[in-house]
């Protein structure tokens, strides 16, 4: 419970109707979730107006309402508080609610389309082994310390998020470690947020179904960076062509990373194989669990942000050697009676898809064969459907294409889409098969002892998404059981 006048702090009004000088019990973006006493945020979101549900917000009780444009009517015994962005509005109204949860930690935000999970993971399992209670917010899950928070967004809205940091100081967290999606930065949730420093791992092909070109997901991700305080530091992957440009505007210390080329935080791998990766980071050879070339640039971010909160680094090296990465990231299973391989990763987009098909292929010692189970996800970037299928096909050999999260799409007609993609003279390696369980049973009943099954997409999901229903669903669990009937 927080007086209006007190939250309102720093937010950029244009007029307020009403007394100022009363209590706000709780914030909502949510219509629905309104009780008495509350202030209701009216935010112009992609698929809904909140403008439109502020009738709703005051018959459940609200006595607050924060919006770009105030209604006809308005209520003697309701504040209205008109605001240039309720967006922006509702991340400063929310740290000041929670009384700026991020000045009160040092908070790292990771960026860019593939590597933000296992990085922040890396980052969190890092600094707990060298004795910091620390936070997690990831699309796999939100960590306070030990206990688990589930996530349903990679970064949740700026109330919940404002909460979960609030939570994290309560119980002690010094260093908080989050994903920070293109959705975020462009729909404000991260309005607000003091960050100590940020991340850029690449930028590829992905969300142009929401972002609708290549440019505006360049620079909605760049605007990240160019929002970074001067006290805060800017690490970038130097190898990704766009890595230099994250950095052009930024307030905050510049600092690269690279395998490539002279950077701060120089890798180079001497070893890449199922035992993990050998590698010489700042002239310091280590062996990490981890595997392939991509995971050394994840861990090479995590090395450069922890040297950059001033961590000593031989302390750093010692403990990122012996860590494993995020749940679904690469994960293997190695049927005892076939000796197959079994992969599941989260790779849903095609440099990610390839990435891992590329270390799949430093992994083969000859003649095994790769056999790849993907699908794309329904609602989402149809123009990258096509790309996935291609690359499958060129880098297998054999696909198995299937359902992935349809959602409200017919997940036959995704497959269709991505059948398009594939090169006629490949097109005898395809299969379609839409049951994604099947898929996989497939994938097994083909395979022949010491060859590789990737199963990729969802990697840590534990649901199918069709129309609207979640219906429990564990890559690696489906796949360990049809490994397992084969030994039988």
């Amino acid at each position: 419970m927080r007086t209006l006048s007190d939250i309102l702090y720093n937010v950029n009004i244009q007029a307020v109707h009403g007394s100022t000088d009363i209590t706000v019990n709780a914030l909502s973006i949510d219509s629905r979730a309104i009780g008495e006493g509350d202030a209701f945020i009216a935010i112009r979101g992609v698929h809904a107006d909140g403008h439109l549900f502020i009738d709703k917000a005051l018959q459940l009780g609200a006595t607050v309402i924060i919006c770009e444009e105030l209604p006809a009517q308005l209520s003697e015994t309701v504040c209205y508080i008109q605001v240039v962005n309720s967006a922006i509005a509702a991340g400063t109204i929310a740290g000041n609610f929670y009384n700026n949860p991020s000045q009160k930690l040092q908070l790292v935000g990771v960026t860019g389309t593939n590597g933000k999970t296992t990085i922040a993971t890396l980052l969190f399992k890092l600094f707990s082994e060298l004795g910091y209670h620390c936070g997690l917010l990831s699309t796999v899950q939100n960590q306070i310390g030990e206990k688990i928070v589930p996530a349903t967004h990679t970064t949740p809205d700026a109330i919940h998020l404002n909460g979960l940091l609030a939570d994290m100081v309560a119980e002690g967290c010094e260093y908080v470690f989050m994903e920070v999606s293109s959705h975020a930065i462009h729909q404000q949730r991260i309005a607000g947020l003091k960050f100590a420093g940020g991340i850029f791992s690449n930028i590829t092909h992905d969300h142009l179904d929401y972002h609708k070109t290549f440019d505006e997901y360049i620079k909605v991700k760049k605007a990240f960076f160019d929002g970074l305080p001067n006290t805060a530091f800017a690490l970038t992957n130097l190898d990704d062509k766009r890595g230099s440009v994250m950095l052009q505007n930024t307030k905050a210390k510049k600092t690269t990373y690279s395998l490539r080329t002279v950077a701060d935080f120089k890798g180079k791998i001497l070893e890449n194989n199922l035992t993990g990766l050998i590698m010489v980071v700042n002239e310091k050879e280590v062996h990490f669990r981890l595997i392939g070339e991509f995971n050394a640039y994840n861990l090479l971010a995590v090395y450069g942000a922890a040297i950059m909160l001033g961590q000593e680094k031989d302390a750093v090296l010692q403990a990122l050697s012996g860590l494993s990465g995020a749940e679904g990231r690469f994960d293997y299973i190695l049927s005892a009676e076939q000796k197959i391989i079994g992969i599941v990763d989260y790779a849903h987009t095609p440099d990610a898809l390839l990435n891992v098909l590329a270390t799949i292929k430093n992994l083969r010692k000859g003649i095994e064969q790769v056999i790849t189970v993907v699908g794309c996800g329904g609602d989402r970037d149809t123009t990258k459907r096509p790309v996935m299928a291609e690359v499958a096909a060129e880098r297998s050999d054999k696909v198995i294409l299937t359902s992935d999260n349809p959602r409200s799409e017919d997940p036959a007609e995704i497959i269709r889409q991505m059948e398009a993609g594939v090169p006629v003279h490949l097109k005898k390696r395809v299969l379609s098969i839409v049951d994604r369980k099947e898929a996989i049973k497939t994938a097994c009943s083909l395979a022949n002892p010491e060859d590789i099954i990737l199963v990729a997409g969802k990697g840590h999901e534990k649901y199918q998404d069709i129309n609207g229903v979640k219906h429990p669903f564990d890559d690696k669990q489906v796949l360990r059981e049809m490994l397992e009937l084969m030994g039988k």
